[in-house]
């Protein structure tokens, strides 16, 4: 297989960028992602991957729960801050807000709109782990348009 063939190919797939939170213990935590999609209307389900051997897989994995933050274009910022851990003090992670709702993984108040799920279904093939969530709980903050990968310059895929 020619190598940098299948890295454009790959990269070629169509990515938005957002902020996945879950439970961890008694604690929350979040991270960005960009492999989330959607898999099947009745009943509602997504799903996301998560980097194994990280707080947020490992939460996961244990909570059975996440949420899925859809972030507006222009939001590169905040979506960079959860690239590395982030620390939580009381609501916020560092400035960023967040409230719960049903499973009490973090809802950003600056995200478009949010979506939380219970896991399903897992597949730990590969480098990340794949969760089969379903949708029990959604929300909009405001209507925008969501951000994408594109626009920040980065690739991460192939």
């Amino acid at each position: 297989m020619d190598e940098q063939a299948k890295k454009a190919a790959l990269r070629g797939i169509s990515y938005g960028l957002y902020v996945i939170g879950t439970k961890v213990g008694d604690d929350v935590n979040a991270f960005t992602g960009n492999w989330v999609t959607q898999t099947s209307f009745v009943p509602p389900l997504v799903v996301i991957a998560a980097k194994k051997g990280t707080t947020s897989c490992d939460g996961i994995r244990e909570s059975g729960v996440f949420s899925v933050n859809v972030l507006e274009t222009g939001q590169k910022d905040l979506a960079f801050s959860f690239f590395k851990p982030v620390s939580r003090v009381g609501n916020k992670f560092g400035e960023v807000e967040f409230y719960t709702q049903t499973t009490g993984s973090p809802i950003l108040k600056e995200a478009l709109s949010w979506f939380e799920c219970k896991v399903v279904d897992v597949n730990e093939r590969g480098d990340h782990v794949l969760f089969v969530g379903e949708v029990i709980d959604a929300g909009v903050h405001r209507g925008g348009d969501s951000m994408t990968l594109k626009e920040t310059g980065l690739f991460y895929g192939g």
